[in-house]
């Protein structure tokens, strides 16, 4: 019976660890840039913030039992904060693994669209278990079009006038006080 002990204690832990990583935020993106390369996109990296949006969509559905990307308010709303230009989201529920959810999206027009934005360059995903049904929820949060932060002292105004020679300055044109130029 001694042994009994460490094999049992073994299982549980192999089993927790496996999945832990099916949980890990960058086996999906692995899997999602996967698809991707092979549909002629560039790679997603897992996103902090994409991942907290995906969570708490996930997770409000889970808590009312129903698959609904208003749950939470609108989806341009959710994803502001993460300063993206162009994002989609994919739900589901019912698969207990990421690799069938991915499989029932790519196998959808709308979500396949998604997963094979254009430009996107970041994702979040995430699942809740309902503890009503035990039905397990997904999002995924996908973006791309990140405007670069710019500072004051970066900023460069290309001109074909001179400064002296601009009667009005608006918005970076140049209204010059001689109007024949």
């Amino acid at each position: 019976m001694k042994s009994a002990l460490p094999i049992s204690l073994w299982l549980t832990i192999a089993l927790c660890s496996s999945a832990f990583a099916q949980l890990a935020p960058a086996a999906p993106a692995k899997m999602i840039s996967n698809y991707r390369l092979q549909h002629g996109e560039g790679r997603v990296t897992s996103d902090a913030t994409l991942n907290r949006i995906a969570h708490e969509q996930a997770a409000a559905m889970a808590s009312k039992d129903v698959m609904d990307h208003g749950v939470l308010g609108p989806f341009s709303s959710r994803v502001a904060p993460s300063k993206a230009h162009r994002s989609g989201e994919n739900i589901a529920y019912g698969y207990d693994s990421f690799s069938k959810t991915l499989g029932q999206w790519i196998n959808s027009s709308g979500h396949r669209e998604n997963l094979l934005m254009h430009g996107a360059t970041k994702v979040g995903v995430a699942s809740a278990k309902s503890t009503r049904t035990g039905l397990t929820y997904w999002a995924m949060v996908i973006a791309g079009d990140y405007e670069s932060p710019r500072s004051p002292s970066s900023k460069t105004t290309k001109s074909n006038h001179d400064e002296g020679a601009c009667r009005i300055q608006v918005a970076g044109l140049c209204l010059p006080a001689d109007l024949s130029k």
